[in-house]
């Protein structure tokens, strides 16, 4: 683990209840917890957080998004239980949850009920939706990128496609940890707290959005990534000489134009007046790409790269996620936390893409076993070991 433990953290001081599940919830839990928050993630026996035990395509969620966490694991539908939740409550600024609607208010957690218990909290509520016509509609981001045209967008005509990460779930959960944050600053100033609500449909219009003023500005609709008409003239993937080594490129300047020319050998297009303004190349592409194309075809993969940074083009290899265990940037920029698979074998996964007076935010606390924490926690709030004992006993409450 990374030595931060001893630092004070933005966040240090400010305890949060989580009562979450899958990606959206956990991710703002796990930019708070990065923050230096104290994230106490509350789990229900026997078993926990039904995330931990996902395979397939959210195999990975539980490992990626709750480092830095405390798990409390205890049975709410007891009175016992839910007793000891309360008084964790009691003693938080914050609680979160993304349940569906009204699952909260039937454990007797929902906003009001907590405010009853803590006047000042801040609740947030991630749901699919915001209040309105479809509030009470079941939502995943795979939904609601289909109503907000994302996968429209992402897919070639007539065959709509999810992105390939779970953008609404994690964008989702950053907003919130954004909305929390400017919650705890206005309490600052008021002493009062407040319910802050963030919706994956609503993000996913978000990002949609620069699509929706293309129509507005234009008057023409915005055609598919896969079918549309780039506002560059060189702007795409190349093969290069090696099998399965292709480079995407992208020359978005005049000023990129001259030095693409003089990387890659093309002095007669920096010369032509024809092809000196951006629209001109962009009217000339048909005739561009085939020599382009050709001319990096005969380049293996290294040489395009070094002849782009070189020249300071924007350029990519096309990598793979698993690729980026070893990138020689993350590792070195100190980009990657620590954390440990159930197995006890120690991996890496990237940390927040932030960095303060010189300091990224990496693992203080492992991903939590299942109660690993809940002893410290009842203890804290004033239960006996002869107490914790009983409710261990007779299952209310699962210890490490």
């Amino acid at each position: 683990m990374n030595n931060f433990e001893e630092k004070a953290l933005p966040l240090t001081g400010i305890r949060v209840i989580e009562f979450v599940h899958m990606v959206m919830g956990p991710t703002c839990g796990l930019v708070l917890a990065d923050l230096g928050a104290e994230v106490i993630k509350v789990e229900p026996v026997p078993e926990g957080d039904n995330t931990r035990r996902l395979m397939g395509s959210g195999a990975g969620y539980w490992m990626t998004y709750n480092r830095n966490k405390k798990s409390f694991a205890v049975d709410m539908k007891s009175p016992e239980g839910l007793e000891a939740v309360r008084k964790l409550i009691a003693t938080a600024d914050v609680v979160t949850e993304n349940f569906r609607a009204g699952a909260m208010e039937k454990l007797g957690l929902g906003y009001e009920q907590v405010k009853a218990i803590k006047p000042d909290i801040i609740y947030s509520s991630m749901k699919g939706f915001l209040p309105g016509p479809y509030q009470n509609r079941t939502a995943l981001d795979e939904v609601v990128q289909m109503m907000t045209g994302l996968a429209y967008m992402t897919g070639p005509v007539g065959r709509p496609l999810r992105a390939g990460a779970s953008v609404n779930d994690v964008m989702g959960g950053m907003f919130s940890a954004i909305s929390i944050l400017a919650a705890l600053l206005q309490r600052g100033t008021t002493g009062r707290g407040q319910f802050v609500q963030t919706g994956l449909f609503e993000n996913s219009a978000f990002l949609v959005a620069q699509h929706m003023m293309q129509k507005a500005v234009t008057g023409k609709a915005a055609a598919p990534m896969p079918s549309r008409i780039s506002a560059w003239a060189v702007y795409d993937v190349f093969e290069t000489s090696e099998e399965d080594a292709q480079v995407f490129m992208g020359v978005v300047s005049d000023t990129q134009w001259q030095a693409f020319c003089e990387a890659f050998d093309f002095p007669e297009w920096a010369q032509d007046p024809e092809l000196a303004r951006n629209n001109q190349r962009v009217q000339a592409r048909d005739a561009l790409l085939p020599r382009i194309r050709e001319r990096l075809n005969g380049l293996d993969k290294q040489t395009v790269m070094t002849l782009c940074e070189k020249a300071g083009l924007p350029f990519s290899p096309i990598q793979r996620p698993q690729d980026l265990v070893d990138d020689p940037h993350l590792l070195a920029s100190g980009g990657m936390a620590d954390v440990s698979l159930p197995s006890g074998e120690a991996v890496k996964v990237p940390m927040l893409p932030i960095e303060m007076n010189g300091e990224r935010f990496g693992t203080r606390l492992d991903v939590p076993e299942l109660g690993s924490h809940s002893r410290s926690l009842l203890e804290q709030l004033g239960y006996t070991a002869a107490d914790i004992e009983r409710l261990e006993r007779g299952g209310t409450i699962r210890g490490d």
